[in-house]
């Protein structure tokens, strides 16, 4: 059985996180398992949108500790540098939607993976944890650069130094996420997100999201250059043409993401 498995459903890239005995903990198979999938999603024209989620009763518990005090243990420099790094950069650079579902539990490094999803959303019996300081580590993959931009400093701050676990109505109220879901129908619920992200002008999104990694650290006449140069590429696409001709006709667009 494969650690990642993926799958096309209506040109929405689904991968899902496959060590439910394990609570989906990374491995550095699971991890370049993931960072394959990533790179499909980027390279198939067929695919939209991605939408990540766990297998089982958690999304992911981090890394898998057996790795690092084994008989062979795996350093933290390749942990990061060939296995987390690597799936931040892939999310943050695909030019399509990313959806991340978390299904349960989202501690550790698997808590700062979906946090560095275009929209984020979890169950209501999910939850998220920077559980780092409980064994003497620094949050790694993105936390220190994503939660301080959703939450705040001092929040932020606070919950990686106390590890405290903070359910998903809560990540909702507070902006760590995006929706706190209801259990029922949780997965076609918020697949239901991925497949309408696929519909839209995804060049557009996809330009939107160039615009938004450049507002992490651009000052403001920077940032205005860049809407003004992402702006003209925006409306030389063929979906704008099309968005605008169906508002004049008053009808549904039909969106190529060309």
């Amino acid at each position: 059985m494969s650690v990642v498995l993926f799958e096309i459903r209506e040109q929405v890239g689904c991968v899902t996180l496959n060590r439910p005995e394990k609570l989906n903990s990374f491995n550095r198979e699971m991890a370049l398992a993931m960072q394959q999938a990533l790179d499909e999603c980027a390279n198939n024209p067929e695919i939209r949108c991605v939408y990540v989620t766990g297998a089982g009763k958690a999304f992911s518990a981090g890394q898998d500790l057996g790795e690092v005090t084994g008989d062979d243990p795996v350093s933290f420099k390749v942990i990061l540098s060939e296995h987390y790094n690597p799936i931040i950069s892939k999310i943050r650079a695909l030019q399509k939607p990313v959806v991340c579902a978390v299904n349960g539990v989202a501690a550790g490094a698997g808590a700062n993976v979906a946090l560095s999803a275009d929209i984020t959303v979890a169950k209501k019996s999910a939850s998220f944890i920077q559980a780092f300081s409980k064994i003497g580590l620094i949050p790694d993959s993105g936390g220190t650069f994503f939660l301080p931009r959703l939450i705040g400093m001092q929040k932020a701050t606070a919950l990686m130094m106390l590890g405290d676990k903070v359910n998903a109505e809560e990540a909702a109220q507070m902006g760590m996420i995006y929706k706190c879901m209801e259990e029922v129908d949780f997965e076609e619920k918020s697949f239901e997100i991925a497949l309408k992200l696929s519909k839209m002008p995804t060049t557009g999104l996809a330009l939107t999201k160039q615009a938004l990694n450049k507002s992490l650290i651009n000052t403001l006449t920077d940032q205005l250059n860049e809407e003004d140069r992402l702006q003209l590429k925006a409306s030389a696409t063929e979906d704008y043409q099309e968005g605008v001709n169906a508002f004049l006709e008053k009808r549904n667009p039909i969106f190529k993401g060309k």
